[in-house]
């Protein structure tokens, strides 16, 4: 390849990378903490875990959707705080 290819290549693997926000390391650490909150919310007697979504994104778990009472919503947050590597937990649940 000739140097100017090269370079452009650098530049756009660069500009992608960038754009990511996190690193491959710390996107599979956020989906491994989503993916054990959503099973904590799963085999919860009081959670419905299809009502609630469930992002991550640099250890910080949000939680969106519909729950039925607050001791839903605060169990789900409670849920999400106790899986390890969670930094902290931003409870959007909505109680319909």
């Amino acid at each position: 390849m000739s140097f100017i290819k090269k370079l452009v290549v650098v530049v756009l693997m660069a500009g992608l990378l960038g754009c990511a926000g996190q690193s491959t390391g710390e996107y599979i650490d956020d989906s491994a903490i989503t993916s054990k909150v959503k099973t904590k919310l799963f085999n919860d007697p009081i959670t419905s875990g299809w009502q609630i979504t469930v992002n991550t994104n640099n250890r910080v778990v949000q939680l969106a959707g519909f729950v039925k009472s607050s001791k839903e919503k605060d169990r789900a947050g409670e849920l999400a705080r106790s899986v390890p590597g969670v930094k902290s937990v931003k409870n959007d649940l909505v109680i319909k």
